[in-house]
């Protein structure tokens, strides 16, 4: 087996990809593929945190646009990243991981607060760490969380796992013209607008030279080659 070339990296999931074919809630078929994956990668040796998102239970945004408080409905997004974030520790555990849940707001009953030495001790000892609750603040998504965690641990890459095969210049399940990139610069990105993640994580990966992988989840053996650094997908970084 080649090695990885990757060690430490952050997969985040949105809530939808988590959804599957259901479009809402969580599908076990989905938890499953998951989980697999990752067993395939941490046999390898490969240090893993999960970022999740919680849009296949609640949008904070849409929750605004609704009338609701901006504040309060990210908050209830937050909380709808926890469920996520047990849903995967139960698939992960029940595939024979060590994992730990580690929420940016307190609920020592369910998770351990965030604390970030803490974080990189778990993945030392080869354990599946999640973030969940984004950041704790609200007004900041979980792709700006992936990309903070990823700084803060010293990963080596996001992988950003979603429902279609890279980054296209409009939606390619709207627009079958749709051109898809496989190499993107983060200026790219922010100046074409593309939808890898929001502006203040791209920036921030920018910030940080983190590269991201944008790939798709439904596609068995992906997470692996990322890792390896096989050609899959979007590739996003400096150059």
């Amino acid at each position: 087996m080649e090695t990885p070339r990757y060690r430490r990296v952050i997969l985040k999931l949105s809530g939808e990809a988590l959804a599957g074919n259901l479009g809402f809630g969580i599908s076990h078929d989905m938890l499953v593929t998951v989980a697999e994956q990752i067993a395939e990668i941490r046999d390898l040796g490969v240090e893993v945190a999960l970022v999740v998102g919680g849009g296949n239970i609640w949008r904070g945004i849409a929750g605004s646009k609704q009338g609701m408080d901006r504040a309060n409905a990210d908050y209830m997004g937050m909380l709808a990243t926890v469920m996520n974030a047990l849903a995967l520790q139960d698939a992960l555990e029940k595939k024979g991981m060590a994992t730990r849940v580690l929420s940016a707001i307190e609920m020592r009953q369910v998770a351990e607060p965030y604390i970030r030495r803490r974080a990189i001790r778990h993945l030392e000892k080869g354990r599946i760490v999640i973030f969940a609750a984004g950041t704790g603040n609200p007004y900041f998504s979980t792709d700006t969380t992936a990309a903070l965690r990823a700084a803060e641990i010293e990963a080596e890459a996001i992988l950003m796992a979603k429902r279609v095969d890279g980054v296209y210049d409009s939606d390619p399940l709207k627009n079958p013209d749709a051109k898809k990139y496989h190499k993107l610069t983060y200026l790219e990105v922010l100046s074409k607008g593309l939808g890898v993640m929001d502006s203040t994580a791209t920036s921030l990966c920018m910030d940080n030279n983190i590269p991201l992988i944008v790939f798709d989840l439904n596609q068995n053996g992906n997470i692996l080659k990322a890792i390896m650094g096989e050609s899959i997908g979007t590739y996003v970084g400096r150059e």
